[in-house]
């Protein structure tokens, strides 16, 4: 059962994460120091569902292209989603453009300087509002991610699940106890790299730990065991079998425009199916009669499967790909494109892996 911590222990933690921030925090990011808070922005967005490794690059290309918000705002849809292709989440991608037009349009290009004005921009929440506030404007609002769950849980010793209702409460309210109202920037920015190269979800380096004396999970031999999580995630499966068309070097695409996984990316011609099929039970469709019913092929690869792994769906992809030398009949959202000239489209990352592995004509 928690106990809550004396302000004692509460003054301790703080002291010792500054210290530790001042005097062993190596950890290098070109966004670490920066108050412009255009660029604070586009990191915190890109790192909402994306691991720093894998963000620097795009962070980096991001700002190269679009140095100012009103460069971002006023650069079109599809340039921007080329920047952002490989991240995933592209509903990130689509908020940074509506605020970016918001900002612009609206506030005449100034970023708003209130935490209560940052956090009703499209796409922010209370974490990347708090993030921009004290980074930027050294504002007094206290990061709460699963960095701060974790480090928290563990040198408090804290078992109450840190997704239920109790849990998000008092992990909000504590770490907000625990800011430096004169240093919230810096002491936000050492809890979360504190969190990713010490307090580590695996493998924790508590020996070399700065808090291994007072850390109750690493006292109770509980570090494996905290944070504590009440929901599991239910992974839903889905099968895409891409019909891959090609006429003369030009290759037939449309756009998603639903509300669902990959909206506004690029995509084949698309059958989904409820389970997996093969080729020949998708030729007995009724869809791939409407769309290539009369349609003489010269030739027919043999399919290519790929899969992707998303928060919480398991996509398969199932890609045949057909060459014509005449176009079937026009169907509704199909545009033809040359085969060179693919790149200049958005695609999802399983797609991209087919073009790369398993497209060739």
């Amino acid at each position: 059962m928690f106990t809550p911590p004396s302000s004692v222990l509460k003054s301790s933690f703080t002291k010792g994460l500054l210290q530790w921030n001042q005097e062993q925090n190596t950890r290098q990011m070109p966004w670490k120091g920066e108050k412009d808070p255009y660029r604070i922005w586009i990191s915190e967005i890109i790192l909402q569902q994306t691991r720093v490794e894998q963000g620097l690059s795009y962070y980096n290309n991001f700002i190269r292209t679009f140095p100012t918000i009103r460069h971002l705002a006023k650069a079109p849809d599809e340039k921007v989603f080329k920047c952002w292709e490989g991240l995933g989440y592209y509903s990130r991608c689509r908020n940074l453009l509506a605020t970016a037009r918001f900002i612009v349009n609206e506030r005449n290009g100034h970023f708003p300087d209130t935490y209560e004005d940052i956090l009703q921009l499209k796409g922010v929440g209370p974490y990347t509002a708090a993030a921009i506030s004290s980074f930027a404007f050294q504002l007094p609002h206290a990061v709460v991610d699963g960095n701060v769950f974790r480090v928290l849980s563990r040198y408090f010793g804290i078992d109450i699940a840190t997704d239920s209702t109790a849990g998000k409460k008092l992990f909000t309210t504590l770490a907000q106890e625990l800011l430096d109202p004169r240093q919230p920037g810096p002491y936000n920015q050492a809890i979360m790299d504190f969190g990713a190269v010490i307090c580590k979800p695996a493998a924790p380096l508590c020996t070399g730990c700065v808090f291994r004396k007072k850390c109750v999970a690493l006292k109770m031999q509980q570090v494996d065991a905290l944070p504590v999580k009440q929901k599991k995630t239910r992974v839903r499966e889905r099968w895409l079998n891409y019909i891959v068309v090609v006429c003369n070097q030009e290759v037939a695409i449309q756009q998603r425009t639903a509300k669902d996984i990959w909206q506004d990316l690029y995509e084949f011609p698309l059958i989904e199916t409820k389970k997996a099929v093969n080729k020949s039970a998708l030729m007995k469709s009724a869809t791939w009669k409407k769309w290539l019913g009369d349609t003489v092929l010269i030739r027919q690869a043999d399919p290519v499967k790929e899969r992707q792994l998303l928060s919480h769906q398991l996509v398969h992809g199932y890609f045949i790909l057909l060459q014509t030398d005449r176009k079937p009949r026009a169907m509704a959202g199909w545009q033809w494109v040359k085969k060179n000239k693919l790149g200049t489209f958005s695609f999802p990352g399983l797609i991209n892996r087919y073009l790369s592995d398993g497209f060739s004509i």
